[in-house]
């Protein structure tokens, strides 16, 4: 391994155009991309500059010169596609939801303790500089004793039945492209739920067209959480606290602005987490200090609270009947 890591790209949809741009904003190196063909491959390599294209995910992972490989595959191949790059001895930054269910997430996770590999989940508002804020005014006792998050991921996104949102096969559904990100805020927040409660309505191809959730704590947290493939929310979130709220403007998973609110109604302090690009460069930086420092767990994100997250995810799909064929 140089002393540069060398980034590899697996799939080349658009989450992988987002991600492979903000590299660029930091200067990272791509080194290589694979895809199911290669000319798929070539036009991805082309557009960015990639000195390899790879008509194969496994040559990809066979590749020596890289050393880390993003996953952006959809939903239901991550587990395989981390695995195969785990095989071939690379660092793995997978795209969120880690995997389909929890069962795979402690597979891939299992892989990567056995191959002592870095692999991190790539949900990229874990590590956005608005969130690492909110942790230290938390931290600092700011917020007095904080009862609730309340938050929603609603988007207008396409119907057409053909499209991967809609598509069972495809891991489709609310829940796991949009409800994943206030699901994982509640456990960056509160960790473990005690309790959970879903109810959702599905879509004429049997997944959730909106899911509404609660998640209850041992301590008497609340989590207010709500998600919809069909339907443009707020965007907004507020974690409130007994002497204090932060109030997170739109759209609360991206680099954004937010306020510290008193009881009172009076602004406390207001922080602008805008940054330069989408701000998806932030989880490489962190895989890669990872690997630098010799460490493998992150304290933004661990194995640990993946596969957690995936159990409540597990969960929440089990309560509202959404079952994929794959599993």
């Amino acid at each position: 391994m140089t002393d540069t890591l060398r980034w590899g790209i697996l799939g080349t949809g658009g989450i992988a155009h987002s991600f492979t741009s903000d590299l660029g904003v930091i200067g990272a190196t791509v080194q290589a991309v694979g895809s199911r063909t290669q000319e798929s491959a070539d036009a991805f390599a082309a557009e960015f500059g990639i000195p390899t294209a790879h008509g194969s995910y496994e040559a990809l992972a066979a590749d020596p010169d890289v050393d880390a490989i993003y996953v952006s595959t959809p939903h239901p191949f991550h587990a395989e596609n981390a695995l195969l790059a785990l095989e071939g001895g690379k660092h793995v930054l997978v795209e969120k939801p880690f995997t389909l269910n929890a069962n795979e997430a402690r597979d891939v996770v299992e892989r990567a303790d056995a191959k002592g590999l870095v692999v991190l989940e790539a949900m990229w508002s874990r590590f956005l500089p608005h969130f690492a804020r909110i942790r230290q005014i938390i931290a600092d006792g700011t917020l007095g004793e904080v009862r609730a998050l309340i938050a929603d991921h609603d988007q207008k996104l396409p119907t057409d039945p053909k499209h991967r949102l809609q598509n069972p096969d495809l891991g489709g559904g609310a829940l796991l492209d949009l409800g994943i990100y206030p699901v994982s805020f509640a456990w960056d927040l509160f960790d473990k739920p005690a309790s959970i409660h879903a109810i959702s309505t599905p879509t004429p191809t049997g997944v959730d067209q909106q899911t509404a959730i609660i998640l209850g704590y041992e301590t008497g947290q609340q989590a207010l959480l709500h998600t919809a493939l069909d339907a443009r929310g707020p965007g907004t979130a507020v974690i409130v606290g007994t002497e204090a709220r932060i109030e997170i403007a739109p759209t609360w998973y991206f680099p954004t602005s937010f306020e510290v609110i008193g009881p009172d109604d009076t602004v406390l302090e207001s922080f602008d987490g805008s940054v330069e690009g989408r701000g998806m460069y932030f989880q490489a930086q962190e895989l890669e200090r990872l690997v630098r420092e010799g460490h493998r767990v992150s304290p933004l994100l661990s194995p640990r609270q993946t596969i957690g997250i995936m159990e409540t995810l597990d969960e929440i799909r089990a309560q509202i009947g959404l079952t994929y064929p794959s599993e």
